[in-house]
């Protein structure tokens, strides 16, 4: 079972349904420049108050990566309680922009993941102010922003307001923001000049059928516990999975998440490419046309 790490060993003796859902739970995988943008974070994190915080912004085509690297990140700087004093420290904070931009709605946000009570017309004023008063309270030194793009949903007017929400909570706290989010997220923020300047970007491109992507796979068929090795750095079967997945991170993940759990429901017990032309999959590029065939 060299095949496998110790942990996917131990997988081995469970049922098939209990391996089936090991199968399908979030993998993490450290890759070269997963590693390298979590670094850029920590050196945001422990970048010491200032008048003008480090920023970041994480970008990526969908599917590749990006929130599941900022909850990494998050994971790894949970809430605590300070033995000194019981305060609540919560050194990393984690909220989704809302649909569009919207000073209330970011706010309500804000609130509900912080675990306030509050009223939902309560004017914005106070919700502002309850907002930088548990931000300053939990000492919370990075505010993340996945899906940062959406800024862009709303009208010019909607932009410049919710910029400058962003821009004032960080100056006034002096805290770090990070936005997360596709390549619109780069000129949502450059709406503001000045925003834009304070923000380094960090992007997670897609994979190329390189070393790199092969590393990738290896590290994969370490982590899925079939009991029989697969191989899938062999060039035919590397190179279908390349193919099927446009090089999307999570993509990659997905087909050999079916692929492992189809080998266990047949007994075959690892991927070869009948397996990967039997799951249930329909390539991200190609799923437009399935819904034009439908008549959606």
């Amino acid at each position: 079972m060299e095949h496998l790490n110790d942990t996917a060993k131990k997988w081995l003796n469970l049922s098939n349904t209990e391996r089936i859902l090991k199968c399908k739970e979030q993998l993490w995988i450290g890759y070269p420049r997963a590693l390298q943008v979590l670094d850029k974070l920590e050196d945001v994190l422990d970048h010491p108050k200032s008048l003008r915080m480090p920023n970041m912004l994480v970008i990526g085509e969908t599917n590749n990566g990006k929130t599941v690297l900022v909850n990494r990140f998050v994971s790894k700087h949970k809430h605590y309680i300070r033995e000194t004093d019981n305060s609540l420290i919560l050194p990393v904070l984690l909220i989704q922009a809302p649909p569009r931009p919207d000073e209330k709605r970011f706010y309500n946000s804000l609130l509900d993941n912080l675990g306030a009570v509050y009223k939902f017309n309560d004017h914005i004023d106070k919700k502002q102010y309850q907002v930088m008063r548990l931000l300053e309270r939990m000492e919370t030194k990075v505010l993340i922003v996945d899906e940062f793009h959406h800024i862009l949903a709303g009208t010019p007017s909607a932009q410049r307001v919710f910029l400058n929400v962003i821009k004032y909570i960080s100056n006034e706290l002096q805290i770090s923001i990070v936005g997360a989010g596709i390549k619109d997220a780069y000129y949502a923020i450059n709406a503001d000049p000045q925003l834009g300047n304070r923000f380094e970007v960090a992007s997670l491109p897609s994979w190329k059928p390189d070393d790199d992507f092969l590393r990738l796979l290896a590290s994969f068929e370490r982590l899925i516990p079939l009991g029989q090795p697969s191989n899938l750095i062999r060039e035919e079967l590397a190179m279908k999975i390349f193919t099927m997945s446009d090089g999307k991170l999570g993509e990659i993940s997905t087909i050999i998440k079916k692929a492992a759990i189809l080998a266990i429901e047949n007994g075959k017990e690892y991927i070869d490419t009948k397996v990967l032309g039997a799951i249930d999959y329909i390539p991200q590029s190609k799923r437009k046309n399935q819904l034009n065939q439908v008549g959606f």
